[in-house]
């Protein structure tokens, strides 16, 4: 990423907060599941958008570059790297969930005890 690191990463707690207070839903944000399909029909976050990271290139006219986009992964590594992908492609405001949905769950779960 580039010098200004921080601004391109949220932690699982903070991204889990913002998904629970629904502050997520805002007509500017887009959350992006970058797993496998296998994996997301096992569980995935509501209005969440599903692109495959392989599929990434082929699918850029899907993300909208004028939207905060928060990318999720099982654990952070995928995501990190569609990413940079991303912001290479000229994307400004880009957001990895560092931890991936596993630590955004335990989370979530957390706060609906």
């Amino acid at each position: 990423m580039n010098s200004d690191q921080d601004k391109h990463h949220i932690s699982s707690g903070n991204f889990a907060l913002k998904y629970v207070n629904g502050e997520l839903e805002d007509a500017n944000v887009e959350v992006i599941d970058v797993r496998e399909p296998m994996e997301w029909e096992m569980i995935h976050l509501e209005d969440c958008k599903h692109i495959p990271l392989g599929s990434l290139p082929e699918r850029l006219e899907e993300i909208d570059a004028n939207k905060t986009i928060y990318l999720l992964c099982a654990h952070g590594i995928r995501s990190l790297h569609a990413a940079n992908f991303l912001l290479r492609q000229g994307y400004a405001d880009v957001v990895n969930v560092d931890g991936g949905l596993a630590e955004v769950l335990l989370y979530i779960e957390q706060k609906e005890e």
